[in-house]
């Protein structure tokens, strides 16, 4: 399963571009559309968007291997786009170590997308964007579409 347009929309709406290096809300030194740095990685100029959108592919394509890996169940396409989006936005651990992954894994799908909207703090308190996001991919995640297989 791949991320459908409305997925990526999310991301490069949540994430917006930045064409220099910037500190992010939880303390990363992150590029383009939400691309954390690498250690190794050097960026002594502004990238472009072309370049930008290459580092989101990959970026991306991680995302999506990882939710490929962890979920045991079949899923919507919103609900793929929501976790992919999450997993982009939150990395592969926090999403491993979730109740929203347990309680998906178990079956309770009403449960799992309701964890979702308790990713919303940075540095202790509510985040406001990080809560804008996280109700975005809810309403991914609740929108009536087919099931299908992850793999």
């Amino acid at each position: 399963m791949k991320l459908s347009k409305a997925g990526m929309d999310l991301i490069r709406r949540s994430e917006g571009f930045r064409s220099s290096i910037y500190t992010d809300v939880a303390g990363f030194q992150t590029i383009g559309y939400g691309h954390k740095v690498r250690p190794g990685e050097v960026f002594p100029a502004a990238i472009d968007e072309a370049e930008a959108t290459a580092l989101l592919t990959t970026d991306v394509g991680n995302a999506e291997k990882t939710v490929a890996r962890l979920v045991r169940v079949e899923v919507t396409q919103g609900q793929f786009d929501a976790l992919v989006d999450f997993c982009f936005n939150l990395g592969s651990g926090h999403l491993a170590a979730s109740t929203l992954l347990y309680e998906l894994n178990v079956g309770h799908y009403a449960d799992a997308a309701v964890q979702l909207l308790a990713w919303d703090h940075a540095a202790g308190k509510v985040n406001e964007g990080l809560k804008a996001r996280r109700e975005a991919e809810y309403r991914l995640w609740t929108q009536a579409d087919t099931i299908t297989t992850v793999a």
